[in-house]
């Protein structure tokens, strides 16, 4: 277990230096904070703002209790965070296998002693950790926002909140981290990516045209239904699981494709 530990903090002390050192990342960090940091002034102080919005609210003797506008601020942000996300993931998962079959080390890779299982985990976590650096700015936004907030924010909704952010960034992680190890094209691996995600993102919408059962088992397998039950401060098991399911269907089939690679070259 030691030695498999091991190997896995090598392989993701690997991947974060990577993306560190890539301009890519950065331009990846950069657009991101750009965007969540306009999303965030819009949907607090904008004109059609939840602030301005309680107060329109006020002056047509409708008044909305403070905490509501915290916690309103809070869904309206993380839903567009999660659907910032599922546009910029991708672009990080694409080269996380594609890159090395097309310079040829996959091969060094998949007949190394280490284990497929440990390749897959450590990569994952690596660029799981460079998203989470991304959200820090953000963060840190949030806090003064929720510290201004009277009463008080209960903090167990916001960690939730964000724990169902990083849950549906590893899910899309993971699942792009498998269709990288599939092709060359880290092009093509974004490409199918975004489209797998958006599929699963809004397979709701199939599922409220349809009856009974399948409509049932649709509607749980959406990323975007089972993100807002935590978004709003459910704890959802069921959601939790899903995203479980999807991170640990990821890696399985990522350690099968290069199994398979391993497999063809021996």
């Amino acid at each position: 277990m030691r030695v498999i530990i091991g190997n896995i903090l090598a392989i993701f002390r690997k991947e974060l230096q990577g993306y560190f050192a890539s301009p890519l990342a950065y331009l990846v960090a950069g657009i991101f904070w750009i965007l969540g940091g306009f999303f965030f002034v819009l949907i607090l102080l904008g004109p059609e703002g939840v602030i301005q919005q309680a107060a329109a609210r006020d002056q047509l003797g409708v008044p909305t209790p403070p905490e509501d506008v915290a916690y309103q601020f809070l869904f309206f942000f993380l839903s567009v965070m999660g659907q910032l996300a599922m546009f910029m993931l991708p672009i990080l998962s694409m080269g996380l296998y594609a890159e090395e079959r097309k310079r040829g080390t996959l091969e060094l890779l998949a007949t190394s002693p280490l284990t497929n299982w440990s390749v897959a985990v450590g990569k994952l976590l690596g660029v799981l950790t460079f998203f989470i650096f991304m959200m820090v700015p953000l963060i840190i936004y949030e806090v003064v926002a929720f510290n201004a907030a009277n009463p008080a924010v209960l903090p167990y909704v916001p960690l939730l909140a964000h724990a169902g952010l990083i849950l549906l960034a590893a899910s899309i992680l993971s699942l792009g981290m498998f269709i990288s190890s599939l092709t060359e094209s880290s092009i093509l691996a974004a490409i199918f990516t975004f489209a797998l995600i958006l599929f699963l993102w809004v397979i709701d919408l199939i599922a409220n045209s349809s009856q009974g059962f399948l409509g049932q088992a649709l509607n749980h397998l959406s990323l975007l239904e089972n993100y807002n039950n935590l978004v709003q401060g459910v704890l959802d098991t069921g959601s939790l699981i899903l995203f479980a399911s999807y991170i640990i269907f990821g890696v399985f089939m990522t350690a099968q494709s290069i199994e398979a690679l391993r497999f063809g070259r021996q």
